[in-house]
């Protein structure tokens, strides 16, 4: 190795303080991390790096028992491999490194008497392996690394052991902050239950408020039954459709949207039902409407206080009879779709003042979730801003931006 000056290689000892500058700098970076995702990704890149091994896994737990909650990641492994490393956590390599608090280095697992008959490492034919514990005795978990088979004769060096236990007793402070992090975020997040049987990865919220929306949605999803979404504008209710969507027994199918304040009453109906050709003076071909490209799927109509009487009328028909009547045609179609519509409009007022068909809303609203407005869920409001200002800066192409105390303050 040359230096940039061109004053000389370096000697044996000036290269290993290199490495180890470098690795000091790359654990410091390291305990900038914020998530234990991010924390997580950033150390296995680091240890396979380290040591040159191929396949990795690192796991950290959040209390004594191996029953208790687990962030895992891993790089290189087959599934039938992880599964291997998986199963055997409690009576494989990886559970002496945690029982005795010590590395455990093997050229040859297979060959090892410590572990050639222990099921999982004659299964899996595993050859060389380290696996270091992170946080010693205090046991946050380990990192598992492993040679491939092909490579056979290969071996960790004393080197690698070192610098990997160098990164297991540094990097232990940072992921037991994280971890106390993590399980802090989940006990004071009210969503955590309901998102474990949702996917819900993209929906904003932690709040009790978000909680109650959410187990609604658990509750609703799988049943094939209209939904009416109620709430003031702005509260997700095109989002909390699509969550609907997704998590039901049509997710497989079209999710299809239409907003009815946007169109002229003249147009819905088109739009809606589909027409038929010359049903009026733009219909020169057959027009598909919503509910024909949402077959198999779910339909989600937005403002549906906008619609006509008209246009309620032949809703509830199609509601009733499971049918309907493309324009400029008297023969029925069959529907198969799931509606759910949303308003932010009173409806019981809107009947009693003779704009909304009392028949037509109790089909609609067999099942309602009402979404809170912002004003119930302040504690959501910096996890919006923030994503918000994030979508935005993707979108527009520029660097991220973080917003100021100040700003929170006034939202």
């Amino acid at each position: 190795m040359k230096l940039q000056d061109g004053s000389g290689p370096l000697s044996a000892s000036e290269t290993r303080l290199r490495q180890e500058r470098d690795l000091y700098w790359r654990l410091l970076n390291l305990g900038n991390e914020e998530t234990l995702d991010a924390f997580l990704q950033e150390s296995l890149n680091l240890v396979t790096e380290l040591s040159g091994a191929k396949q990795g896994y690192i796991e950290l737990r959040g209390q004594e028992s191996l029953e208790g909650q687990r962030w895992r990641i891993w790089h290189g492994l087959s599934e039938a491999e992880l599964n291997n490393i998986e199963s055997r956590i409690s009576t494989g390599i990886m559970a002496e490194a945690l029982s005795s608090g010590q590395t455990v280095v093997t050229p040859a697992a297979f060959m090892d008497p410590r572990f050639k008959e222990r099921g999982s490492v004659r299964m899996g034919n595993i050859g060389a392996v380290l696996c270091a514990p992170i946080g010693g005795n205090a046991r946050l978990g380990a990192l598992y690394l492993h040679a491939e088979a092909e490579e056979g004769g290969h071996a960790f060096s004393g080197e690698d052991r070192k610098r990997i236990e160098l990164f297991a007793k540094h990097a232990a402070p940072f992921a037991e902050r994280l971890i106390e992090q993590k399980i802090y975020d989940s006990a004071n997040d009210a969503t955590s239950e309901h998102r474990e049987k949702l996917d819900a990865d993209g929906f904003i919220g932690k709040s009790p408020a978000i909680a109650e929306v959410l187990k609604q949605i658990t509750l609703v999803a799988p049943l094939d039954v209209s939904v009416l979404l109620t709430g003031p504008t702005g509260t997700g209710k095109s989002v909390v459709a699509k969550l609907i969507h997704e998590n039901g027994n049509r997710k497989r199918g079209p999710f299809v949207e239409l907003n009815c304040a946007n169109l002229p009453a003249e147009l819905i109906e088109n739009e809606l039902f589909g027409a038929m050709p010359g049903a009026h003076s733009t219909a020169h071909r057959q027009i598909a409407g919503k509910i024909e490209a949402a077959n198999g799927g779910t339909l989600f109509l937005d403002e549906i206080a906008e619609l006509s009487m008209d246009s309620q009328a032949k809703l509830l028909q199609l509601l009733q009879t499971k049918h309907y009547f493309p324009l400029g045609t008297n023969k029925p179609v069959p529907a198969d779709i799931r509606l759910i519509s949303a308003t932010n409009v009173a409806l019981e007022i809107a009947m009693k003042e003779g704009r909304f068909r009392e028949d037509l809303f109790y089909r609609l609203q067999v099942l309602p979730i009402e979404l809170p407005a912002l004003s119930r869920r302040k504690e959501d409001l910096p996890l919006l801003a923030s994503a918000f200002v994030e979508r935005a800066c993707e979108q527009h192409g520029i660097k991220p931006l973080e917003i100021s105390r100040g700003a929170l303050t006034a939202i």
